[in-house]
Order: C-alpha cells, then structure tokens, then sequence
C-alpha cells in the first residue's frame, strides 16, 4: 500500500520523465492575483501564463501545489471534521499544458497514471464530459477503450470550466471512481449522483476558448490543459479506503491527537479529532508561509482556524495547549516534501503555543456566555445574532466556532443579526479587511514586458548608469511621450535604482535626460523584475531618449547599512531569544530600520541591551559581506535563512554578513536577500536600537538607526543628560540617582497631602455635623473641594466608621469635573445598594453611570457645578 509521500512522488515523478518542469507549490499567500485570500487551486500560481500576461519558462509543468479554503467562495471551514472528504488545507496534484499538448495527450498520461502507475482497475473507473465535446467522448473510446456506459455526458456548468466572466475557459473531462455497490449513491448525472459511491479523483480542464465580455467565445490560438487531483482522494482510493480521514498521515496525526489527550477518537469525539487534525496542517502551512495571527485579512482566517481545531482540544478534556504538541508529527510526516515546516518548526510550535494559551483565557467565559443564551432553548432553535456578536467580539470566537458550537444542541444562529452587528461596528469603527493588500500585477506592465524584456539592474556594482527610456505609463496607459510637470512611470533598458523588494525602500534620485534633471520619486516592481521609476518631469521625456540614471547615493549608503543591520538583528534575535523567531516584515530605507518578528511578549532591558551589543560586535569585526548566487534549495540546504511565504526564483542571492562570536570559523548572518547592502560590517558604524514594542498578537517590533543617525541620537541624549546635571548641579553620573530621590520625595508629598485633605474633609477627625435623617436612614452627605476620587475612598470608609447603621454619599470636585462615592453600611446592603446610589447621583451630574458592589461604589461626571444635585438624587433614591 503506497504512503501519500510515495503517491505524490510517483506523480510528480511520470511527469518529470514525460517532459513536465516539476516546479514546487507556490506560497500560500498568492504572488499574482489580489482578489484571493489564499491560493485554493493548483493553476493559481500558473493564472498569469493561462491569460496570456506572463510567457512560460517551460511549455509543460507539474506540481503538487499546496491549497487552502477557508475563506471567501471557497470555504469548507463548516464542514470539516463531519464529512470524509472536506479540508481546510489539501495537496492538488496537478500538469499543465500552456499551449503545448492538448485534449489526447492531457487523457493519455491521465489514462496511464491511474491504470499503469497506479495500477487501479480498468472496470473501476468512468468519466464525464462536457456534452457537445465530441472529441473527448472520442479520445477516451480510443485511449482507454470505455464503452458508452463509462462515458457520461453533462450539460451543465460542471463540466464547463471558466476563470471568470470573461477570458480562458473551455470544456472539462472529470474521472470518478467506484467504491463499490457497498456504499449509497449512483454515477454522476444520476438522481442519487450526491451520494458518495462514485467519487471524483481528477478533473481535466481543456482550455480552448476565450469569453468575451459581450457574450462571444472565440478559440484560443494556443490551447492549454490544466488539471486537479486531490492528493487527500487519490491517497485514499490507492489506500482501499473510503474516507480521507482514514489514509495514512490522518492516522498518524488522529494517533498522537488521541495519546496526548488520552480520548478515542470514536463517536462523538471523531469529529473533533479530525478537525484538530486538518486544522493542524492549515495553520502550521499558513505560519510556515509568513501568515500571522490577527483579526483581520489573512491573519484572521487563520485564527478562526486555530480557535476551532483549539475549541475541539477544548472539548476533548484537554487540560493544557494541545496544538503545539502535535506540530512535530505534522513536520515529520510532511517536512520532506515541503521543508518550509522544518525551517519554520520553532516559530509555529511557539504561536500555535502562545495563541492557544490567549485562547484558553477567554474561553471558559465565553462558553458560560453561550451556555446561558442557550439554556432556555429547544431543539431547532436560534441563537440571536447580537450574542453571537458578543462572543466574536469580547471572546474571540468566529461566528462559524458559535456555529459548530450550538450545532450539537441542535440550535442554528441568526446569521443576518450577527452580520447586522458586525456591520453597525464598521461603521462606527473602521472599514474592515478587503483584498489581500498586495499590489496587483498590471496587465499594461506584463505587455511591456513582453515586448522589452526584464530591466538590466547594475545597482549592485554602481549608482549611476546611462540607459535608453523603453516605456512612459501614465495613470496605467502606455504613452510615448510626456511633458514637462507631469508625473509618470518610466521604464529603463538598464538601471541602478533599486526597486523596493523584500522589505528595502525603493531608490530614489534624478534621471536625465534631453539637458534636464529630472526627479526620481521612488522606484517600484512590476511584472516581476521591471524596475519603474516614478518620475517628476522637467522636461518633455519620450521613448527612445537617453538618459543618464543617477541614485541619491547618501540616501542608498544609509539604505545599505540599515538593510545589512537588519540582518544582523535577525541573526542577534534568535540567539538571544531562541530559534522560534522569525521574521514577519521589515523596512529599511535612508532614514532607520525596522524589523518585526514573532515572539510571546516584551523584551527586557537585558535582552535589548544584548542584540545590540551583538549587533555591534560583528560591526566592529569589520569583515567584508559575501555575496553568491545559488539555487535556492542549495542555498537553504548549506544553513541560509530563507523567509517563510517568500517565492524565490531558480536563483537567489546569498548574503553573508559577519563572523560568528563563537566560532569564528562560521558566518554570524547567511540568508537568501535580493537587496543592495554594505560593503563590509565596518560600513555600518554603528547600530542603536530607538524602540522595541507590540504590534500584533505575538508580533514585536524593533526599530534602530544606524551611523550617522544613530550618533545623533545618542549625542541628543547625552544632550538631555547634560542638561538634566546641570539643572541638579551634579555629574551626569549621578543624575539618576538625583531623579530616584525627586521621585520619592514627591510620592511622599503626595501621601501626605492625601492624608491632610482627607483629614481637612473629616473636619480634623470628626464630622463637622452629624447624620441627617432621611426616611429612616441615617445619611452623611458632603461635598468636599479639591478632593480626587482616589482620596474620597479613605474619607468615605473613615465616615462609614461613625455609622452604625447608614449611608455616605460623597461628592468630591476638582479642576470642573467631579468624583462620586457611597458608601453602604452592611445592614442596609440588601435594601439600598451603592451602586444604584452612586449612579442615580451620577446621572443627575450629567454623567453615564457608576461601578461597584452593594457596599461601596464610585463613578465620575463632567460638571462640579451640579454636586448638590447630585446628593439631591441619592437622598430621593433613600426617600423612595
């Protein structure tokens, strides 16, 4: 029986003989299209070549792209878990023709996979078409030999595959394979085709037409293939199982879900661990690939899918985190045929760690909350969406974790209600997430590249270079010419400005051209590896002139030596805080570096204090940095750092910065950076770290300025120094001593002045009158000048003391604004209570409200004018 590695090797490996570039699974995170969330098929990566935006480096390729819907459209979230072929993540193998093989070979290698390769029989599989394709009909007679009866014909939009409105699409031919008269169900086309007999295994998309946008559908000139087979399916069937969740990696990770949580993964626990299971790979690919945690975008579908595969761990009695306990099985299993998890092992075993530790804290509170909205109803019924709402909000949980939590009651959720909340909160917020927030990939640049070809960068070995204008863009239109004032886009045959990348500013800088210095703005990529340069003209500028292309070399110097700093950082942070950092963005550009990374909370004096001094040390060694250029895996493979979810091309550039501080016969920095950087560490100077703080769930950032820069922040702050000694008229040495000192004093001032108002309200240790009556109830009420909130508790306490049986109500005013506090004598706590006192005088004095207990409570309003109005409603509230 094959394991799902040996099936996908297989696979991959007929189509590497039969001429396919096997190429690996693209990121996760989409590198060409801005409308999705994440790639959910195999051709996403290959999109651009079908529509005929990108050339091809091959005319044939395969993969097994990793795919993950969660999200949007494509969302299977609910499912998961009930059902024995839905998933969060799965593996699509797939081979594409772009413009290459078409219809007959596409069935012809699909044929000899599945019956030569795989060895499944003949008689046990069938196919459909779409049904005006005659030539498929009659490829699969010839090819496979199947009768009519194994040949099924469908009109319908199942078997017609489109991108979208408009542009490729074309017939589909899709393989099912029989499990048997065992199991309900009848072939596609069927009145029982839902049933789970029949099963799809591989769809062949044959793109040969193109819609047009009035209805047209024309022929394509090249017709491609693009095919999908869900490796989870195929696996499966291979395995003589019928139900994904029973192959061999499910087994394995259900097995170490069940030991560490000591619950069978029988009846009514099965779904839960099989979602743990599925969830398990989503989020461990998601981190691997640079997604992080958060609420909103990406990092939100991600924590929904924590919190349920969390929820279930939950469910199944598990005292402590679970999922990251399981992390290094799934690397195991998995971490050969992608080693991004290996790389990333650390860092997704200290978020999956900490999240579920965040997770676990609000949980039991929310599930209360749940409980009680749920107590009073019967089966079939609904929660309402302001609770669900609620539970998203204050609790974390996504709407489709309430969903799957009432679900086993029995209960539905109104949809509509939360989504309403939901809505009311925008509003009053801010705009929630749309799109991916990635620049999309102008078709006007992709043609432009297709007639001149990629820019010829020569920024590494010089900042000025002279090249010819290839293309003028305005406002997303390709011009040939432009005037004087406007603004554009030039593309260069050549140049020496860096276009932004990997977290490097684009330069900036002048370009002339026709006698005219003109202003380089920024520079920016495009299709790829043009580098465009946004310009402001002073001159009339046309395709075809020469230009002399010059970068502002101080800003680049600057540029270089941040970017090369925040390599070392890089380097610095996992060795003084451990190997689950990662990197999570950055940005460098001539005026400081900043660098995010994971990690669980702030970092200590001590622990900033030790980066920088690293980072220094390697500065000082003052060592030339190495550059080579490699194959990416080659370079992974020799110890480079590579970033998780970044695509690199068939070759990468190596950078290493820097002798180890332990071993000098090892390099201190080695990663994959396509950006320009110092000569040797010695070119940076000096490094200083400005801030280091919290910008996301388990996400730091540092921010530093490095030579020049940083020397006049340090001589800024020696400056405050300076001045600070010569105000105390002590040594700079002792000014903080002198500041603990000053500091001291004044808290004691401050308890002291506390005591003399308290005091000074007590009317030097009694009450200046006694209690009044009011219906019975002894009340002392005043109104006390210049005494805060925080002093009216002791005086209120000190009042409390002189009643046996009564009420202090306290209104204390300062600087207009007022603080209110009551106080209850125990005995009467059942009949009044404070905080009802304490509101209804906050309400008369304009304000919102009160908090406390029966006993004691306080609350603030905006106008001291209206105190007496204020004890005026608590000694009505006692008047009844």
């Amino acid at each position: 029986m094959p394991s799902l590695n040996e099936i996908r090797g297989t696979f991959l490996d007929y189509f590497g003989k039969a001429d396919h570039a096997v190429v690996p699974s693209a990121p996760l995170v989409p590198q060409n299209d801005p409308t999705l969330l994440f790639v959910n098929a195999g051709m996403v990566p290959f999109k651009n070549i079908f529509t005929g935006a990108e050339t091809p480096a091959h005319p044939r390729a395969a993969s097994s792209q990793k795919c993950v819907r969660a999200g949007g459209k494509h969302n299977d979230l609910d499912n998961v878990g009930y059902t024995a072929r839905h998933h969060t993540f799965f593996e699509m193998l797939g081979n594409f023709s772009f413009g290459d093989y078409f219809k007959e070979q596409a069935i012809h290698h699909a044929w000899t996979l599945l019956t030569g390769e795989f060895k499944l029989p003949k008689e046990k599989l069938l196919v459909t078409v779409y049904h005006t394709d005659d030539e498929a009909a009659a490829l699969w007679k010839k090819i496979a030999g199947l009768g009519d009866d194994k040949i099924i014909r469908i009109p319908t939009n199942d078997n017609f595959w489109s991108m979208g409105d408009t542009g490729p699409c074309g017939p589909c031919s899709e393989i099912f394979y029989d499990h048997g008269e065992g199991i309900p169900g009848g072939p596609p086309g069927s009145p029982d085709e839902d049933g789970d007999r029949f099963i799809e295994i591989w769809n062949l998309v044959f793109m040969q037409f193109e819609q047009l946008a009035g209805g047209e559908r024309v022929s394509l000139p090249k017709p491609s293939i693009d095919t999908g087979m869900g490796l989870e399916r195929i696996a499966a069937v291979l395995q003589g199982q019928h139900d994904n969740y029973d192959i061999d990696l499910f087994k394995t990770l259900i097995a170490a879900s069940v030991e560490l949580t000591g619950v069978k993964a029988e009846g009514a626990q099965a779904p839960s661990h099989r979602v743990i299971a599925d969830h398990l790979r989503s989020s461990s690919f998601l981190l691997a690939d640079g997604v992080s945690p958060s609420n909103e975008g990406r990092g939100y579908v991600l924590r929904r899918i924590m919190r349920r595969a969390m929820r279930h761990a939950y469910l199944l009695g598990a005292q402590e985190p679970l999922m990251h306990r399981l992390a290094p099985t799934l690397v195991r299993e998995m971490g050969q045929a992608y080693p991004e998890l290996r790389r990333a092992e650390a860092s997704i075993v200290e978020t999956l760690r900490q999240e579920e530790e965040r997770f676990r804290t609000t949980l039991g509170r929310g599930m209360g909350l749940l409980d009680e909205a749920t107590a009073k109803l019967s089966a079939g019924g609904v929660l309402d969406g302001e609770t669900a709402f609620k539970l998203y909000d204050t609790y974390g949980f996504p709407l489709d974790l309430t969903q799957d939590a009432v679900r086993a009651k029995g209960l539905t959720v109104d949809t509509d209600g939360f989504d309403a909340a939901m809505q009311k909160q925008r509003e009053m917020a801010r705009a929630n997430w749309a799109g991916s927030g990635q620049q999309g990939a102008a078709a006007a640049w992709f043609s432009i590249k297709e007639k001149v070809g990629a820019t010829a960068f020569v920024g590494y070995e010089t900042t000025e270079t002279t090249g010819v204008v290839k293309a003028i863009v305005v406002d997303g239109h390709e011009v040939e010419s432009a005037r004087a004032g406007e603004t554009v886009e030039v593309l260069l045959d050549r140049t020496s400005f860096y276009a932004e990348s990997g977290g490097q500013a684009g330069d900036t800088g002048v370009l002339e051209a026709n006698g005219r210095e003109n202003r380089v703005l920024d520079t920016q990529k495009q299709a790829g590896d043009l580098h465009v340069h946004r310009v402001e003209l002073s001159g009339d500028l046309k395709v075809g002139d020469a230009v002399v292309a010059s970068v502002d070399a101080e800003r680049r110097h600057t540029t270089r030596s941040n970017h090369s700093a925040a390599h070392l950082v890089h380097a610095a942070l996992h060795h003084v805080l451990g190997p689950h950092v990662a990197q999570k963005g950055q940005m460098v550009d001539g005026e400081r570096m900043r660098f995010d990374f994971s990690h669980g909370g702030p970092l200590t004096p001590e622990e900033l204090d030790k980066i920088e001094a690293e980072v220094n040390a390697v500065i000082r060694q003052n060592v030339p940095a190495e550059t080579q250029e490699m194959a990416p895996q080659e370079a992974i493979e020799a110890g480079a750092v590579a970033l998780f979810g970044e695509k690199y091309g068939d070759s990468v550039r190596v950078l290493t910065l820097g002798k180890s501080l332990t071993d000098q016969a090892k390099a201190y920095s080695v990663e994959l950076c396509g950006g320009t950087h110092v000569a040797r560490t010695g070119d940076i100077a000096l490094f200083k770290i400005v801030s280091e703080q919290g910008v996301a769930a388990g996400v730091r950032r540092i921010e530093a300025l490095t030579g020049e820069a940083a020397r006049r922040f340090l001589l800024d702050q020696a400056g405050v120094a300076k001045s600070l000694a010569d105000q105390f008229k002590t040594p700079v040495a002792e000014v903080a001593s002198r500041v603990d000192a000053l500091i001291a004093d004044r808290k004691r001032l401050e308890k002291e002045l506390a005591e003399a108002k308290k005091q000074l309200a007590l009317g030097g240790g009694g009450a200046a009158s006694g209690p009044e009556d009011v219906n019975g109830v002894a009340l002392i009420a005043r109104v006390l000048d210049g005494v805060g909130g925080k002093e009216l508790r002791g005086v209120a306490e000190e009042f409390k003391k002189q009643l046996t049986s009564g009420v202090v109500a306290l209104v204390g005013t300062s600087d207009g604004k007022a603080a209110v506090t009551v106080a209850v004598t125990s005995d009467l706590t059942t009949k009044f209570s404070a905080a009802d006192l304490a509101k209804a005088a906050v309400i008369a004095m304009g304000g919102q409200g009160a908090g406390g207990k029966a006993d004691f409570a306080q609350g603030g309003a905006p106008d001291d004018s209206k105190a007496q109005e204020g004890l005026a409603a608590v000694k009505a509230a006692l008047a009844g």
